[in-house]
């Protein structure tokens, strides 16, 4: 065997699991790069391996972002955030009034949404819908013309300023201005909750979810009637949390000012 593998600087071995012991010892004395197949490795989606204290380790997740990354991302978050609610606080008060006006009910619409870490958060709303119908839980979607709405409230969602107290949010470190938005704990696609779709969905909640997001951007947004219409977005998440720059944050912030009015806000 050593003859065969003297001319080769790479194998792969694909055999018996009660032969890749044997393989080992011969791979580690033949001067070559030698790998043994296994598809747990695969199966776990392991980023690496190691050994400690006679144990092997699977490397099966690691944070996003590093320590660096996240303090410019926390910071630019900080800095536009405050900014923007500075700048926006006339709009923001005249919503507040008109919400309050129409009728009596309370400002904002507070739901209970899942952030980074699997920990639940309020996320701030303008209220668009009337109080006796609001759906808490969220296992309703908005569609067109729906009767819940309210008048100030159409308004609102289609230029996406019922958003806009998510800003708060922002400074609070509930919630960062580009991540994969937060959804409501009953939403639905088709008749199957989110992770039901598709177990990948979990994987979004490694960073702070975001005002907007590449899913966003590119119009996927609006209601789920069919379980396509989470995939779209799910594949859109994942590629955000593959190489993150504040470059591409700040894209899509510049981006996301283009979308607030679209067809798909009910």
């Amino acid at each position: 065997m050593g003859l065969i593998l003297r001319n080769i600087d790479r194998v792969i071995v694909s055999c018996p699991p009660d032969r890749r012991a044997a393989w080992a010892l011969m791979l580690k004395g033949a001067n070559v790069d030698g790998e043994v197949l296994d598809d747990e490795v695969a199966r776990l989606g392991a980023q690496g391996a190691r050994v400690s204290g006679g144990h092997g380790l699977l490397l099966i997740s690691a944070g996003p972002l590093g320590l660096r990354d996240r303090a410019i991302k926390r910071l630019f978050d900080l800095a536009f955030a405050a900014g923007a609610i500075l700048a926006l606080s006339p709009l923001l008060l005249l919503v507040a009034i008109a919400v309050k006006l129409e009728d009596g009910g309370p400002v904002f619409f507070i739901q209970r949404r899942m952030g980074r870490g699997n920990r639940f958060f309020d996320m701030y709303k303008f209220r668009s819908m009337t109080v006796t119908q609001a759906d808490n839980d969220g296992v309703v979607s908005a569609s067109k013309g729906d009767q819940r709405v309210t008048r100030v409230g159409r308004l609102i969602r289609s230029t996406s300023i019922d958003e806009l107290p998510q800003l708060f949010n922002v400074l609070i470190g509930d919630m960062s201005l580009v991540g994969p938005r937060p959804h409501a704990i009953g939403s639905q696609a088709g008749s199957k909750l989110f992770w039901e779709v598709d177990l990948r969905y979990w994987q979004r909640h490694c960073l702070r979810p975001g005002l907007s997001g590449l899913a966003q951007i590119r119009g996927f947004r609006g209601a789920t009637e069919h379980e396509t219409d989470l995939i779209d977005r799910l594949q859109s998440d994942l590629e955000y949390l593959e190489g993150w720059t504040i470059l591409r944050d700040i894209k899509i912030v510049l981006l996301t000012i283009r979308v607030l009015v679209h067809d798909r806000a009910f």
